[in-house]
């Protein structure tokens, strides 16, 4: 058996408020378009988790809510917001599903996605891993502790432009 991660970007934030707290930025327009359309897409394609890890960030608890998935075992993870990939692969080891969505945010989601594939894929956008943009890769691994960087499979890669204009 092996197993799959889902690794999603945040959704397109809002700069409205020059005020606000990074942390709490909420969506914006585009981003709350381009979230249902990756849950959708995620849907059409059987790439449902049954655990979900996200960054305690508003943005990115809006994006899970807009992909409108079916409601899994969801810990949000305070240690995954602006996350390096190191401690992005240290949250993943703990998980237990055997397929997992993790999100989070640039600059460290791009780094962790590439250092994870042994292969990138082909697509255009992937090492600037662009709002939104969702990896699903599978490790040949059994359990989560065990996985490794650059031991993944690049099953799918899609971006929201891929999806609506």
């Amino acid at each position: 058996m092996t197993l799959r991660l889902i690794l999603t970007r945040h959704a397109k934030s809002s700069w409205d408020d020059p005020l606000q707290e990074d942390h709490d930025r909420i969506l914006n327009e585009r981003g709350r378009r381009s979230a249902p359309a990756i849950g959708g897409w995620l849907k059409e394609h059987g790439y449902l988790p049954d655990e979900v890890l996200c960054s305690t960030a508003t943005r990115t608890r809006e994006t899970l809510e807009r992909l409108g998935l079916p409601e899994v075992e969801t810990d949000f993870v305070r240690r995954l917001y602006h996350a390096p990939s190191d401690v992005m692969m240290d949250v993943l080891k703990g998980a237990t599903g055997k397929t997992v969505l993790m999100i989070g945010h640039n600059p460290g989601i791009a780094d962790f996605a590439d250092r994870l594939l042994a292969k990138a894929p082909a697509h255009p956008q992937f090492m600037r891993y662009p709002t939104c943009a969702t990896l699903v890769a599978e490790f040949p691994e059994n359990e989560w502790r065990a996985v490794r960087f650059h031991t993944a499979r690049a099953v799918d890669f899609v971006v929201p432009r891929d999806l609506i204009d």
